[in-house]
């Protein structure tokens, strides 16, 4: 059984930050690719950022120097800084990871999501 649980979502203004926290437990050998994927009211789930294991990132064009992704593999985690907040980032945020089990299987798995409302 694995899961993943995030943290850190609520109401900012524009212009403001929130940390977004994950954390994977469970029946886990090892983790690859983490990923931030984020949907807003009828929109597609789109990819926000992704970290692999040795640390090598990748942004969505509309985040790029405002978001940051990091992980801490001993613990299994995933963080997303998000700094100068706009409203068009409201939407929930699902944690995404590729994770191999102890018997010996890769699986993608999803976060509930954590909700971000920019306003002011």
């Amino acid at each position: 059984q694995v899961q993943l649980v995030e943290s850190g979502g609520g109401v900012v203004q524009p212009g403001g930050s929130l940390r977004l926290s994950c954390a994977a437990s469970g029946n886990i050998f090892s983790t690859n690719d983490m990923n931030w994927y984020r949907q807003a009211p009828g929109k597609q789930r789109e990819l926000v950022a992704a970290i692999t294991s040795d640390g090598s990132t990748n942004y969505a064009d509309s985040v790029k120097g405002r978001f940051t992704i990091s992980r801490d593999n001993a613990k299994n985690t995933v963080h997303l800084q998000m700094n100068s907040l706009k409203p068009e980032d409201t939407a929930v945020y699902y944690c995404n990871a590729k994770l191999l089990t102890f018997d010996r299987r890769w699986n993608s798995y999803w976060g509930q999501g954590t909700r971000v409302t920019v306003s002011s």
